[in-house]
């Protein structure tokens, strides 16, 4: 899944979440319902203010809207938690 597609998927999910219309967002976002519309079916990329502003929007962190909500696979090979920890 490419970054346009993850951030399609989490801005249709929490919009709908907050149990906003794409016509309600739009409305909040200052854009047209067509634009969101858009975005959610990965016809345009958001500009990076764009994201932010739907990010306060919806109450979360722009990245929120960046990132994959899928689980994390199966650790690599020779790599734990003690190898991440601050005992270093």
């Amino acid at each position: 899944m490419n970054i346009r597609e993850i951030f399609a998927l989490n801005l249709r999910t929490l919009r709908n979440d907050k149990g906003f219309s794409q016509e309600e967002l739009a409305h909040r976002a200052n854009v047209h319902r067509t634009y969101v519309s858009s975005l959610e079916r990965c016809v345009y990329s958001p500009t990076i203010d764009m994201v932010d502003g739907l990010a306060k929007i919806l109450g979360v962190e722009a990245f929120e809207l960046l990132v994959s909500k899928r689980l994390p696979g199966p650790q690599k090979l020779g790599t734990s938690d003690s190898d991440y920890s601050s005992d270093a």
